[in-house]
């Protein structure tokens, strides 16, 4: 990769990671799904009314916007509200690298390597670990949640490879405008009105520059780039900076939050991002050394 584009990626995943801290704020004046829709209407509006709908069949725009964004942030926001800290959530969103791989097995005719599944394993007893210390029964709903989100995710991922070459930002505004009906639609059926209200009655500066920071740096800009980015290079180049999301969020959330850093919580992001990193660079490893 060019100087330009490893900057480019660094800037991504540091607006990742700070962006786990940033949903706990908002969290704290808006309800999950409020703040899911505030976030992709300020996406989509007024740009899509002047950047053509993407090339590309509608029904997977729509399941583009539905995974890579409306469920996924929903199931997200509301596992953060449950209690599961912003650091722990960052850690756990990473598991939508091996769901991304087990969807493409499935739907796409990839076959697995050795070190891919030990990977696997690894990672997944890192969150054995997060899910055997968390302590109240919401926290444990949230972290599940937050485990729904990350398959979410891994299905947007799927989509997008059956997408193929696109305008990415025609793709982020056209897909934050199609979550916006189901977003809509959950909210009154879980909410009610009464949730409209309430977040009309919360929006203060610091609701509104979190909606912001959701739409503008987190969507527009890092999903947009990152796509441009796995278009121009192999995957195994770029996948692995998303390793640096969790390690960024855990750092965010105990210098801005003051959440607390126990031991066991560095054992688990070891584990995760060891079994991400086997999973990368395994392969080459073991042939280097006359293994495989």
């Amino acid at each position: 990769m060019s100087p330009t584009d490893i900057l480019l990626a660094l800037a991504i995943v540091s607006i990742w990671g700070l962006n786990f801290v940033v949903i706990k704020i908002g969290l704290q004046d808006l309800s999950p799904i409020a703040l899911t829709v505030l976030r992709f209407a300020f996406a989509a509006f007024p740009m899509a009314f002047f950047i053509k709908r993407p090339a590309i069949p509608w029904q997977l725009l729509c399941a583009f916007g539905l995974f890579q964004f409306a469920l996924q942030f929903t199931f997200l926001f509301t596992g953060m509200q449950l209690g599961l800290t912003s650091g722990l959530a960052s850690l756990v969103m990473q598991l939508q690298v091996f769901f991304t791989i087990a969807l493409a097995i499935l739907f796409v005719g990839e076959r697995p390597r050795v070190t891919q599944l030990v990977g696997a394993l690894i990672s997944f007893c890192g969150m054995a670990l997060v899910a055997y210390k968390l302590e109240s029964k919401a926290t444990l709903i949230g972290f599940m949640l937050v485990i729904i989100a990350s398959m979410c995710w891994a299905s947007g991922n799927i989509v997008t490879k059956k997408i193929g070459k696109v305008n990415p930002l025609a793709l982020m505004i056209w897909g934050s405008l199609i979550s916006l009906p189901p977003l809509l639609i959950a909210s009154l059926l879980m909410e009610g009105t009464q949730g409209w209200v309430t977040a009309a009655h919360n929006m203060n500066w610091r609701a509104f520059a979190t909606v912001l920071y959701q739409a503008y740096p987190n969507t527009m800009f890092a999903f947009g780039a990152w796509a441009v980015l796995m278009r121009k290079y192999p995957a195994a180049t770029v996948a692995p900076f998303t390793l640096l999301v969790p390690i960024i969020g855990m750092a965010c959330a105990a210098l801005i939050l003051d959440e607390s850093l126990q031991w066991w919580k560095f054992a688990a992001c070891g584990l995760v991002l060891g079994g991400l990193a086997f999973n990368q660079f395994g392969q080459k490893w073991l042939a280097r050394r006359g293994i495989i």
